[in-house]
C-alpha cells in the first residue's frame, strides 16, 4: 500500500487507521455530524463504518490520489460484496476535521 502517496495529513492518518482496522481512531478524524454518502446516496455514517471494520474492509492499492490529497482512488475490498474500483472524497472543515465524505465505485 503507498499511503505516502496521500498528501493531505488528515486524510492519510484516517485511512492509516481504516487500513489498520482501527475504528476507534478512525472516528477521531470525522466531526460528530459528518456527512457521507455511497453513490450518491446519504447514509448513517458510523452504523456504515461499524459494519465495515467489523468485515474489515480496506484499500487494496491506492491508484490515483487528487484534489490536493482529498480525493483518493484505488481498488478497495468491501467484505462481503468483493472488491470493487472506489473513490473516498473527503472534506475537510477549517478546524481539520473530515465533516464529509463520499464514496462510490469508478467506473471499469
Amino acid at each position: 500500500m503507498e499511503i505516502q502517496k496521500i498528501s493531505n495529513e488528515t486524510v492519510k492518518k484516517a485511512v492509516e487507521a481504516l487500513q489498520a482496522n482501527d475504528k476507534n481512531t478512525w472516528y477521531t478524524y470525522f466531526t460528530d455530524d459528518a456527512v457521507f454518502t455511497d453513490d450518491g446516496r446519504i447514509l448513517n455514517f458510523k452504523s456504515f463504518f461499524d459494519n465495515a471494520f467489523n468485515k474489515k474492509e480496506k484499500f487494496l492499492s491506492i491508484d490515483k490520489v487528487g484534489n490536493d490529497g482529498k480525493d483518493i482512488y484505488g481498488n478497495f475490498f468491501a467484505g462481503q460484496w468483493g472488491t470493487f474500483s472506489v473513490f473516498f472524497k473527503f472534506h475537510i472543515n477549517a478546524d481539520a476535521k473530515i465533516d464529509r465524505l463520499d464514496i462510490g465505485q469508478t467506473p471499469k
